[in-house]
């Protein structure tokens, strides 16, 4: 995507977030996860022609109205609960999404809520720690206490070496 402050279209935006907001959505666990991305881009699409700013700027909008959506989603379900599935769905038809590694789902299960949605945010929304912040209504310090204690959990379950990803990156 470009930085001009020139209209975006909303096939462009879509093209360029989608797989991102699907596997926001998937790391979360969440219900449905095809069906919430499309809302979000509903939204992004009727407010698309209003929006100005950078393509960071853009990224974060986004992944706020996801966010946003999936707290929506989280308090509608805890008022009528129903039976969720123990496995995550995946749609071996669906172009747009990554594979996604069993064990991976399975370790980011092991975080808490706060832990699992920074982390997610961060590393699979490629969203800066700052902009976390603005998106969960959180300070900086949080997300990034929140992402080193996420890290540190997925490292010990995966059983990794330490990795490249430092919960120092922005």
């Amino acid at each position: 995507m470009r930085q001009s402050r020139q209209p975006r279209s909303a096939a462009t935006v879509y093209e360029a977030l989608a797989p991102a907001v699907l596997g926001y959505f998937r790391a979360q666990r969440m219900r449905d996860p095809e069906s919430l991305t499309g809302d979000v881009f509903v939204v992004v699409t009727e407010k698309l022609h209003a929006f100005r700013g950078s393509d960071a700027a853009l990224r974060r909008w986004v992944f706020t109205i996801a966010h946003h959506r999936r707290v929506d989603t989280i308090r509608r379900e805890t008022r009528s609960p129903e039976v969720l599935r123990d496995e995550l769905p995946t749609d071996a038809t669906d172009e747009m999404a990554e594979p996604i590694d069993p064990d991976l789902v399975a370790a980011l299960d092991g975080l808490t809520d706060d832990q699992r949605e920074v982390v997610v945010l961060r590393f699979v929304a490629d969203l800066a720690i700052e902009e976390v912040a603005r998106v969960t209504g959180r300070s900086k310090g949080s997300v990034k206490m929140l992402q080193a204690r996420g890290l540190e959990m997925l490292e010990q379950t995966l059983g990794g070496d330490g990795g490249e990803v430092s919960s120092d990156d922005a």
